[in-house]
């Protein structure tokens, strides 16, 4: 973003559009993963249901996951077997900034992103 302020960077992620909203669910692509690919991947690709995440940042730091929901208005994801206790001892999952995570394995399930991988 091209301002440092607070109160504008929060502005601008609240009036995204959809387009933009779904460039802010980008994480890293491994290295190892975008070496196999004949093309090179971009650096970042949006986060997808399906997708092998590993957590980089964070009290969850170096744990691997599928990703069971993403949440494009906060820009989140929930990953499986990330799970908080709440006072209650009830168990609920915890959502993580994409841009804390990198993707691992990517779901193929996607023609639009398995044609960008095979290419």
């Amino acid at each position: 973003m091209s301002s440092t302020r607070p109160r504008t960077q929060r502005k601008r992620l609240y009036n995204a559009t959809t387009q933009e909203r779904h460039r802010l669910l980008g994480a890293h692509v491994d290295p190892s993963l975008a070496s196999k690919s004949k093309l090179s991947l971009p650096r970042a690709m949006p986060v997808r249901e399906g997708d092998v995440v590993r957590i980089m940042r964070g009290s969850f730091r170096g744990k691997e996951g599928k990703i069971v929901s993403v949440d494009s208005k906060k820009g989140t994801a929930v990953v499986e077997g990330i799970t908080i206790e709440k006072v209650d001892e009830k168990k609920v999952p915890r959502p993580i900034h994409a841009s804390n995570l990198m993707i691992i394995k990517m779901d193929d399930t996607d023609p639009w992103r398995r044609r960008k991988f095979e290419e």
